[in-house]
This record gives C-alpha cells, structure tokens and sequence, in this order.
C-alpha cells in the first residue's frame, strides 16, 4: 500500500489589523489642525479687537449718535467714519461678549486711536460730548432763555415755554405763576439734542438741590415766623437786582425786611423794571413817570413784596433773604462803585443822596460836557439801574435827594 502524498506546509494566515488607530491618528491630527486654525482665529480676532485703530484724517472727529437709532447702524457709521476697524466684529462682541447693552445717543468726540472695547464701552456709558452755558445771576426768565438760545442749545419759545409753567416748582412754592427765580445761575454743561424742557429741569432741580441743602436750614431757624420759599426767592431776587457785593446782601435784606415789619413799601426800583419789562415799556432807563406804572410789581404803589421773584438769585442772596441781617437800617444809596452807604433816617438818607448821587453825577455830567460827550441824559434816570442803586424812600410822597 503506498503512502499518501504528503500535503504541503500551511503558511501562517496573517490577520489584517484593526483600521480605528489610523483613523484616530488622523482625526487627532485633523482636530490638533482646527484647533490651531481656531486658536489662530481668535488670536487673530482679539488682537483685532485689542487694536488701536484711527481711520480718519486729522486730530480729532465727532460723530453724532441719533435717537432710536440701531446698534448695526451706528457701527456701520463708526466704521465708515473711521472710528471703528471693523463693525461686524464690533457687532459680535457687543452681543457675544457684552450681552448686547444699549448704545447711547449724543455727540461723540474721538481724539485718538481707540480699541473696539474702548469705543463700545463709550458708546455704552453715553460718554458724550458736552458744551458748557454759565446763567450768571440776576437774569430774568426771557433773558435765561435769549442766553441759552443764543447759545445754541435750543429755541427761545420753546424756552420760555418751558419757563412760563410753574409744574416743576408748584409743590415747593404753591404760589409760582411761572418759574421766575428757580432757573439756578450756575454752570452747566449739556450733550448736543439735550431738549428745552430738560435743560430747564436741570436748572430747576438745581435750585431745589441749592435750597434744600443751603437755605431750608437757614429758614428753620426763624421759627414759627419762617417766611415760606415763595417769600425768600421774591425777596432773594430783589437782593440779587440791589448788591453787588456779596458782604452787603444780608444788610440790604435786612432794610427791607425792616420796611416790610413796618408796613413800609419797599421802593424798589428793580421791580419797577420788572413791571416795565411785562407791560414791554423798558428801555433801559427808569424815569420818574415810569415810578407811577399801574403793576401789582410797582412797590412804589404797593406795600409788600411783588407777586412773585423779578429774577433768578443766587445762593448768596437765597441765603441773605433767609436769614437778614439785624440792622437798623432803612434806606441805602449806591456809592457809584458796587457798594452803598446805609441810613436809618430819612434825613440821614437824604444826606447821602446828595452827596453819592446829586452831586456825582453833577460833576459827571459836567466832565462829560466838557469833553462834549454826555452818555447820560440828567433829566432821564429816576436812580435805579441807570445809575445804580439809590435803595428805598419813605411813601407816601416820591423821595427826596432823587437824582
């Protein structure tokens, strides 16, 4: 029997390997690729972001923000202006990065290069443009508003519009016709598009803030007999319209208090003008006749304090007003240089009219004719504001010493 055939040696079978590695190796490598590619993009992005950057001609430029304007269309102008680099990124970081916060309207001034942070954190906080106003004292309601207007921060009707309701002062002074007195002198300073009526609230917020913290102590102190705040602007505005300076207010209050206590009209001049103003006759002199005019301001013809304050005092007047000073005065004449000489008789107060005024003005009148020049007619001023101040006379009959 013959052997079977020997069957040849079976090679060893290979196994083919398992794909995964390779393909995690290569999906490592991919994601090792986006993340540098992202990690480059943000890189990218951030430093285009941290960028200071300045695209317009120049030292400086200013960029008006209207109201209700969009956040893409103010980026979009920044950008065209200039300011901002890019205002798709800017968009993207206002909603992604500060959760999309309001953009403020207003003027807005660039002065340098700025990063996209810095620009939106400007917008965001309204850091805008202001122009600075100073109402000095003394200015009365149409003159407050010809100032402002003059200024440029608004229209003069639509001013003294807002000035002529007495809503924004009626809970602290009942007795307000318009808000005459409570249009604080001070400095402000107001962002283009600031509206009348805003401005006007400011200056009448600051009178409150000013009598609140300066003046309501001051009255608290009179006690049972504390003048209400319509009487001490009323009588504060007066101050303001007599003293020059500021050692004199309290004296010059406490005159007329004096003659107020004694049922003694005031004869103030300044609210001869006040009343000549209304009735649209002041042209910058007061004349005898014009002490006769028909006005419940005429304190020639009406003992007490006018209906209301004939201009916008200052805190030291306010403060004058709330607390006057003890004197025994009565009567005061200007000395021609901003300060006056005090009286408590008539005749002691005639004595110095002729001396403070008849005579100055004599002399005056008789240098200027020399020189051929008289700025002042003598026949044309009663006193008052045409010469500065001659203070109050004793009613019923007109003062003597009158210049």
């Amino acid at each position: 029997m013959s052997a079977a055939p020997k069957r040849p040696p079976k090679r060893p079978s290979r196994r083919r390997g398992s794909p995964w590695p390779k393909r995690l190796a290569w999906l490592s490598a991919l994601l090792l690729l986006v993340a540098v590619a992202a990690g480059l993009t943000a890189w990218w992005l951030w430093r285009r972001l941290e960028e200071p950057y300045q695209g317009w001609p120049g030292g400086e430029i200013r960029v008006a923000v209207e109201p209700g304007s969009a956040a893409t269309t103010i980026l979009e102008r920044l950008e065209s202006d200039g300011v901002l680099s890019d205002a798709r990124l800017a968009r993207l970081y206002l909603v992604y990065g500060l959760e999309d916060p309001p953009l403020q309207a207003g003027e807005y001034l660039f002065d340098r290069p700025r990063t996209i942070p810095e620009v939106l954190d400007m917008l965001i906080r309204g850091e805008v443009l202001t122009h600075e106003v100073t109402i000095v004292e003394g200015l009365t309601l149409w003159e407050t508003a010809d100032l402002l207007a003059k200024a440029g921060f608004g229209d003069r009707d639509a001013f003294v519009a807002a000035m002529s309701s007495p809503a924004l002062i009626a809970d602290l002074d009942p007795e307000a016709r318009t808000l005459e007195g409570y249009l604080f002198p001070s400095t402000y300073r107001f962002s283009s598009g600031t509206g009348e009526k805003a401005i006007v609230e400011t200056l009448v917020r600051t009178f409150r803030d000013t009598f609140r913290q300066s003046v309501e102590p001051l009255v608290t102190q009179s006690g049972a007999e504390a003048p209400t705040v319509h009487q001490v602007t009323t009588l504060a505005s007066i101050v303001e319209k007599e003293a020059r300076i500021d050692a004199e207010r309290p004296v010059i209050a406490g005159v007329y208090t004096n003659r107020l206590r004694s049922g003694i009209a005031l004869y103030a001049d300044p609210t001869v003008i006040y009343a000549l103003r209304l009735a649209g006759r002041w042209d910058g002199n007061i004349r005898r006749g014009d002490l006769k005019i028909d006005s419940p301001y005429n304190t020639y013809l009406y003992p007490g304090l006018p209906p209301g304050p004939i201009a916008s005092p200052g805190r030291s007047s306010l403060e004058a007003a709330a607390a006057p000073a003890e004197v025994p005065y009565l009567y005061f004449v200007s000395r021609n240089d901003g300060t006056h000489v005090f009286a408590s008789t008539l005749a002691e107060h005639n004595r110095n009219v002729e001396l403070w005024q008849r005579r100055y003005w004599r002399k005056k009148w008789a240098e200027e004719k020399q020189q051929g020049s008289r700025a002042i007619s003598p026949d044309a001023p009663a006193g008052g504001e045409a010469n500065d101040k001659t203070g109050p006379k004793d009613p019923p009959k007109p003062p003597k010493g009158r210049s």
